[in-house]
């Protein structure tokens, strides 16, 4: 189906008031169609972070974990196996440690282990000495493990952000998500949680006086944790997440972020002092992942934590290699997938699962989200799992939320799910091998239900037509210095253009100078895109400063084009 091309409405009143406050017309417009309401929220200063106080148990929390500081207990952090987890797990890392906590941490291999504090890797933590585990990015779900850790004696502290099931972990919980709690920014990732508890953290310590003789520890430091776990999350980046973003990126430009990351862009061939969401997202985030995905996720925590910049270095030189890896056995399974009859898909379908018993669970997440830019429908991937079971990872479209669909499903058919959970775009579950046919029927009747046909059909939301004084390098360079993102998205445009030339470049790429309705003409990159572009075309596109040999040019990148 042809995508639809609408462009942004903005609100009017707000726009005049940004304008007014002396923000420049394109940003106020930009910034009026995506919901600000006032000036503040254009600021990412510190100072306009949401106070810890609203987070349902937060003071509770605090005062354990001072507790089993001041008890000399052993701390053990349970981490996710993603690049949220690793970041967390960082954060808790350094900042217990600063406050002078015996401290450790243990993830879960996925291959292994499975998803959460399961009953199995509490056993692990016991054999380890652990007296008290914190979960960080997961817990919520893992009541049979928190259940199974205080038989053994084991405090648990679960820290999470993930939408809570019908029945609660038995212990201490903060996460925004868990019912009653006053927190008005929902989208705090993982590693968005772990550095609000650590200032809980601190505050209680000052409140007791520790810190009247003696500096607290400069939370601020851990930020470019936070920022990189934020993005790679695709949390939707409301104004807290934001003011997180905007100040982790902070450090990490003006040389001040972990060795661990600064090695990171080095073997992703990132300029660090230039660094953007898109870096995190694209660049740094993928290579965390990739040993989640393939392997140990100790292996990004280590090059997160490490102390030395030889040891970043070489452990950022094995996230890159898995990397690697991971890309080819994505290509592989994606191939596949596009090619094989089995999962061709007919436009009357409404969504897409696809399953081979040879394909790797590490990479299904990464599939599905392909499969669903390809056809823009909701899609679960399946690989073998253990015991006879798959493990499934799943992407959504905007109109779908994928998590509540499991739950409709799992209500509707109690024994077809083993398990399952995530959130509105992406989610995962495991069930029975034999369960695989009837879990794809159950998801085309629940979302034929749940959304219509039209909503298959992609959207492009613009934000209008440019027009010659602000189609220009500044223009670029003005919206660099934004926080774009999930939730708050990057700017694309919408113009007729005429193509004045055009070359292949690369494998599959095309470069063209187009000339817009007013005559100027631009240099335009179009992506995965062999075929001729016709005489007049009908562009979306987003605006780049692109800088080669110390020079910036103005250069368009096409999201989408067709024939004007």
């Amino acid at each position: 189906m042809k995508p639809h091309i609408l462009a942004r409405e903005p609100d009017s009143a707000i726009q005049q008031q940004l304008q007014n406050a002396g923000i420049n017309p394109l940003l106020a417009k930009l910034y009026a169609s995506r919901g600000l309401k006032d000036l503040s929220e254009t600021d990412n200063a510190l100072s306009h972070l949401l106070h810890f106080r609203d987070l349902k148990s937060i003071h509770q929390a605090a005062a354990q974990l001072a507790q089993y500081i001041d008890e000399g207990k052993r701390l053990l952090i349970i981490a996710d196996y993603d690049a949220d987890g690793a970041t967390a797990c960082a954060v808790g890392m350094k900042g217990l440690h600063w406050f002078g906590a015996k401290i450790d941490f243990l993830v879960p291999n996925r291959f292994e282990h499975g998803y959460g504090l399961t009953p199995l890797l509490v056993d692990l933590a016991h054999a380890a000495g652990a007296q008290v585990i914190i979960t960080v990015d997961n817990g919520i779900a893992s009541s049979a493990g928190v259940a199974h850790a205080k038989n053994l004696g084991i405090e648990v502290l679960v820290t999470d952000h993930h939408l809570p099931g019908d029945e609660l972990p038995d212990c201490t919980i903060v996460n925004p998500n868990q019912p009653e709690c006053g927190f008005s920014s929902k989208s705090l990732a993982g590693c968005g949680v772990m550095f609000y508890v650590l200032l809980a953290l601190r505050a209680h310590y000052k409140q007791l006086g520790r810190y009247d003789t003696q500096t607290p520890p400069n939370l601020a430091l851990l930020l470019d944790y936070v920022a990189l776990g934020t993005v790679a999350d695709v949390v939707k980046l409301d104004h807290n997440n934001r003011i997180l973003v905007a100040q982790g990126l902070k450090r990490i430009r003006g040389g001040k972020a972990a060795l661990g990351i600064q090695a990171l862009f080095e073997v992703a061939k990132r300029d660090i002092h230039k660094a953007e969401p898109f870096d995190l997202g694209f660049a740094i985030g993928p290579r965390i992942n990739a040993a989640g995905r393939l392997g140990d996720m100790s292996v990004g925590i280590r090059c997160l934590l490490a102390e030395s910049m030889q040891e970043a270095q070489n452990l950022a030189a094995e996230l890159d290699s898995l990397n690697r890896e991971r890309r080819n056995i994505e290509q592989s399974m994606l191939k596949e997938a596009l090619n094989l009859p089995e999962f061709q898909v007919q436009d009357t379908q409404m969504t897409v699962t696809a399953f081979r018993d040879d394909w790797h669970q590490g990479v299904v997440g990464i599939v599905a989200s392909r499969l669903r830019e390809r056809y823009h429908r909701p899609t679960f991937v399946f690989a073998p799992g253990d015991n006879g079971q798959l493990r499934g990872s799943g992407r959504s479209i905007p109109a779908l939320h994928l998590r509540d669909t499991l739950d409709f499903i799992s209500k509707r058919h109690p024994n077809l799910i083993a398990q399952f959970g995530g959130h509105a775009m992406a989610a995962g579950l495991s069930l029975p091998a034999e369960n695989l046919a009837a879990f794809q029927d159950a998801f085309e009747a629940a979302v034929r239900e749940l959304i219509t046909l039209a909503d298959l059909t992609q959207t492009f939301l613009t934000d209008g037509v440019l027009n010659r004084h602000q189609l220009n390098l500044q223009s670029a360079q003005d919206l660099n210095q934004v926080i774009w993102g999930q939730g708050f998205a990057a700017p694309i445009f919408e113009g007729i253009f005429s193509v004045q030339s055009q070359r292949a470049i690369g494998v599959g790429h095309k470069k063209a100078e187009l000339k817009s309705q007013d005559g100027q003409v631009v240099e335009t990159m179009f992506f995965r895109c062999e075929e001729d572009l016709p005489a007049t075309i009908h562009l979306v596109y987003r605006l780049v400063d692109n800088q080669w040999r110390g020079q910036h040019i103005l250069q368009l990148h096409s999201e989408y084009w067709e024939a004007a």
